[in-house]
């Protein structure tokens, strides 16, 4: 494993920083939101392995990776969820 970062779409605030923390941290551990760049970054401890695995839970979470190649019709999904998300890291923080 290494510590790797990755650069991410539609994260907005404390919120979705919460929501990304809280929901990778069973499967990946420890999760640093960087919330003063942009795009925001995201840093974890992740074995090469899991990194499909990373992408396709961030995309479930309305925040895919900047390299991720989406339609339009993907592109609006992602950006609804990560509103769902960010609410959700509202009220859970």
């Amino acid at each position: 494993m290494a510590l790797k970062s990755f650069e991410v779409q539609n994260v907005k605030c404390g919120g979705c920083a919460n929501t990304l923390k809280k929901s990778l941290h069973d499967e990946f551990g420890e999760v640093d939101v960087n919330l003063d760049v942009m795009p925001r970054v995201i840093t974890l401890d992740i074995d090469d392995t899991k990194i499909n695995t990373l992408k396709e839970k961030l995309r479930t979470l309305g925040y895919p990776l900047v390299t991720d190649e989406l339609s339009t019709v993907q592109t609006l999904k992602t950006k609804a969820k990560s509103f769902v998300s960010c609410a959700i890291g509202k009220m859970d923080s």
